[in-house]
């Protein structure tokens, strides 16, 4: 098995990992910290595809994509926090003024779990964002200790998952997600 993480910069790629299964849904390909609400609440079906496939085709890409062995197991979301809705969220504070890239999804297909994937995707996403010059990357995590997270709203990451990756607490926060708290967690770059 070998694990190799890119831009995500082949849309197909990306519809494989994130796309909804229903061709007329509103929900998923992780815009929803991205983009404005409205807009989010707009794009339906097709449109929000196309959305998708613009930005993958734009520079930089709008995140990274794990592969197995060739085939697309995973996703990452990283970009700019001022490009997110991170830049105006009242639950999760800015710790300084410093333009810091937000990396808020992590996605692994199933069959492609606890085979390292989620590390893979972490490390990919950091070594993007410092590819394009991010001075630090900052993750919002679930802080959940030892208890169970429901597969659909682990999406954040797990606290101990970017600890493992060098990550520190740099903040709570007062968002909560599926009954978790979620921290402010930074890996400084500089």
């Amino acid at each position: 098995m070998s694990i190799e993480v890119r831009p995500a910069s082949v849309y197909e790629d990306v519809r494989a990992v994130i796309g909804p299964k229903s061709p007329t849904a509103n929900v998923c390909f992780c815009l929803s910290y991205r983009i404005p609400s409205r807009l989010n609440n707009e794009l339906r079906g097709p449109a929000r595809g196309e959305y998708v496939a613009g930005l993958c085709a734009g520079e930089p890409p709008p995140g990274v994509l794990a592969y197995e062995d060739g085939e697309p197991a995973g996703w990452a979301a990283v970009a700019p926090r001022a490009q997110t809705s991170f830049a105006r969220n009242r639950k999760i504070p800015h710790v300084d003024d410093l333009p810091v890239w937000s990396l808020w999804c992590v996605r692994v297909r199933p069959g492609h779990r606890k085979k390292g994937v989620s590390h893979a995707l972490i490390a990919g996403a950091v070594a993007f964002a410092r590819a394009h010059g991010a001075p630090a990357v900052e993750a919002y995590p679930l802080d959940n200790g030892d208890a169970r997270v429901d597969m659909t709203m682990a999406y954040a990451g797990l606290r101990r998952n970017f600890e493992r990756a060098g990550f520190v607490k740099a903040a709570d926060t007062t968002s909560v997600l599926s009954g978790h708290p979620r921290i402010l967690m930074r890996l400084d770059l500089r």
